[in-house]
This record gives structure tokens, sequence and C-alpha cells, in this order.
């Protein structure tokens, strides 16, 4: 039996929900294979120009995941979590939204000091950066941004498990609600 639309996530932010989280594999993967590619080449340039062009996507989606967020009361869990289980869920839902904010503008702006301008994949084209060049802010800024994405291997691994735990051990509704 299939939950009726109150006991949903709306069309929309399920469809966000289920877009950004293939994007966001797509970003892991392309970055993480472009070692397998030798440093200037087209197919490394094209992976590493992919891999930032899907963050700027997620960015730009995400703005409207959190505006059809507040548009829509997201359906309560059932049964309710308390305590202990309910700051973690609101905690790691925050932490999980900062990221999809943060990780992409990190990587904009490392693009942006390094080389003054957003290259456009399979062109020569480019986009002009308003910011100066400067090579230690941007090596400062793809530190954090590396650091950051290491961490959400792990935040996002804990959201697929706390996912699986509610399902299956806790026989909630949280799964259903995306789905």
């Amino acid at each position: 039996m299939v939950p009726s639309n109150t006991q949903r996530y709306s069309y929309k932010a399920r469809w966000f929900h289920w877009a950004m989280a293939v994007l966001i594999v797509l970003a892991y993967a392309l970055i993480l294979s472009r070692s397998q590619f030798a440093k200037g080449t087209d197919v490394r340039t094209l992976v590493v120009q992919t891999h930032f062009w899907v963050g700027i996507v997620v960015l730009v989606m995400a703005f409207f995941r959190i505006a059809e967020r507040h548009r829509h009361t997201p359906p309560g869990i059932r049964p309710p979590l308390e305590g202990a289980l309910r700051v973690a869920a609101t905690l790691s839902h925050y932490a999980l939204y900062a990221f999809l904010f943060v990780q992409p503008l990190l990587g904009l702006f490392t693009v942006l000091l390094e080389r003054g301008a957003l290259p456009i994949p399979l062109t020569s084209l480019s986009i002009p950066g308003p910011f100066a060049l400067s090579k230690e802010t941007a090596q400062a800024l793809e530190h954090f941004h590396v650091l950051l994405g290491t961490i959400f291997y792990y935040v996002i691994g804990l959201h697929v498990v706390a996912a699986i735990w509610h399902h299956f051990v806790r026989k909630d509704n949280t799964v259903r609600r995306m789905v």
C-alpha cells in the first residue's frame, strides 16, 4: 500500500532528494576517477570540469530544495523520534543541508581564485571571475573543500545507515516518506 501524500514528502521534495543524491555520488565518482587519467590530458580536464559543474548544479538545486521544504511541512515520523534520536536527526539534516551549500561554494571560489574564470566543458570558453587571482587563498579553500568532502563521506554514509536502521530495526516510516 502506498502511503497517502500527507504521509510522504511532496513529489518535488522527493525528486530533489534523489536527483541530488545521484549528483553527489556522480561528483564524488568524477573527482575520485580523475587519477585514472594523466595530468594535462583532455579527458582528465573534462572529468574535473564536469565534477565542478555537477557541484554548481547541486548548489543551484539546493536553493530550490530549501524553498520546497519551506513550502511544504515534512510529514512526521511515526512513531515520533524522542530525545537524543530527535536531536541527532535534526543535527545530521542541518549538516547535510549545509554541505549542499558550503561544499560547492568552496569549489567555486577555489576555481575562481586559482584560475580567474569558470571553464565551460567541451569548449574553449570560460566565464570570467570577479576576483583577483590568489593562489594561496585558492589552495587554502581547496584544502577545506577536500577535507569537507572527506568528512561527508562519513556523514552521508551515516545518513544511509540511519535510513536502513529506521526501516528495518525501528520499523518507522522514515524511508517510506521519501520514496
